[in-house]
């Protein structure tokens, strides 16, 4: 099972119900895209208000609660462009 796979199973168990704030990528580099909305999660690669950009590790830190979005983001490891507002809500859900 790749990466993108396991993270799609574990972003629907943290957000069951969905993220109602919109639409969100997260990009694993080198290994794809997530995209998130009010279904919940699933691999692929569309346009999003947000998108989150990571290494696979820093992303795998995240889905485990090891690492926080908002210090991954402050020290550079994880990248965001779009609307910051959905973001922060994501990384609420995530938290």
């Amino acid at each position: 099972m790749s990466i993108v796979d396991q993270a799609v199973t574990a972003l629907n168990e943290k957000i069951s119900g969905g993220f109602d704030g919109g639409v969100a990528k997260f990009v694993i580099e080198d290994e794809g895209a997530i995209m998130i909305d009010g279904d919940g999660a699933r691999a692929g690669d569309e346009d999003a208000d947000v998108t989150l950009t990571a290494d696979a590790e820093t992303f795998q830190g995240i889905l485990e609660g090891d690492v926080n979005p908002t210090t991954a983001f402050m020290t550079g490891k994880l990248s965001v462009d779009g609307d910051m507002g959905k973001a922060m809500a994501l990384g609420g859900l995530l938290s």
